[in-house]
């Protein structure tokens, strides 16, 4: 019986691959989208740890109005069996692997977890995160457990939490990346960046060189939580 076929709205997979930051309000707010679903799919061996995902639900709900709730559907894939990746390669997992998209009144995100390294890497500085597109974000799980739980090295769920929060922040429009500034506070020397050290979305909390000394979670700092309120949020 497909008389009731009319009713499911087909799934338009390009809202979920714009630009990053550009459906900051869209997760801020709940003007179109009162709930968000996370999927979170990580390769075997990779899966973060529970606190640092606890730690990043905690961040939506505490930036973000989505009286519906937030939701996280976690699950494995196995590795791709490389040892560095693009940007484009990761975005090609992305369209095998991701199940989620804009629905109704449900806005997705998505996050992946994964073994090897990033392309961009330098013998003195690791990419620890990347956001890439309007939803979409990627975390170097291998690089992120290398560079965690030794000594004079942070505890892993820590920089976890760190690298997760950040990327989140760049896709919460962060900094001057689609929620509009409200006080000049763009790194110069590193665009899209906050030039506050000691916040979250200082450049250091995506790059392993600097933050190993770090034995909390940085914050976003009063400009950063400013910009996500003119644009909606908390």
């Amino acid at each position: 019986n497909d008389s009731n076929s009319n009713d499911i709205q087909p799934v338009n997979k390009s809202l979920n691959r714009q630009t990053t930051g550009s459906s900051a309000n869209d997760l801020l707010s709940d003007d179109k989208f009162t709930s968000l679903v996370i999927e979170l799919v990580y390769v075997e061996g990779f899966e973060p740890t529970q606190e640092a995902i606890d730690n990043f639900t905690t961040f939506i709900s505490n930036r973000t109005f989505k009286p519906d709730g937030i939701s996280l559907e976690k699950r494995s894939i196995p590795s791709s069996g490389k040892d560095t990746h693009t940007i484009e390669e990761i975005a090609d997992i992305e369209r095998e692997q991701r199940t989620k998209y804009n629905a109704l009144n449900q806005i997705a995100i998505w996050a992946l977890f994964i073994d090897g390294k990033s392309e961009k890497d330098e013998d003195n500085e690791v990419v620890l995160g990347t956001a890439y597109w309007n939803t979409s974000f990627v975390i170097y799980e291998e690089t992120v457990q290398n560079s965690s739980n030794s000594i004079f090295e942070p505890k892993r769920s820590i920089l976890e939490s760190t690298v997760i929060n950040h990327e989140f922040g760049h896709i919460l429009g962060l900094t001057n990346l689609g929620s509009s500034m409200q006080t000049e506070h763009e790194d110069e020397e590193n665009p899209k960046h906050c030039d506050v050290e000691d916040c979250l979305m200082y450049w250091e909390s995506e790059i392993s060189r600097g933050r190993l000394n770090m034995s909390s979670i940085p914050q976003l700092d009063a400009q950063c939580l400013a910009d996500l309120k003119a644009n909606g949020g908390r």
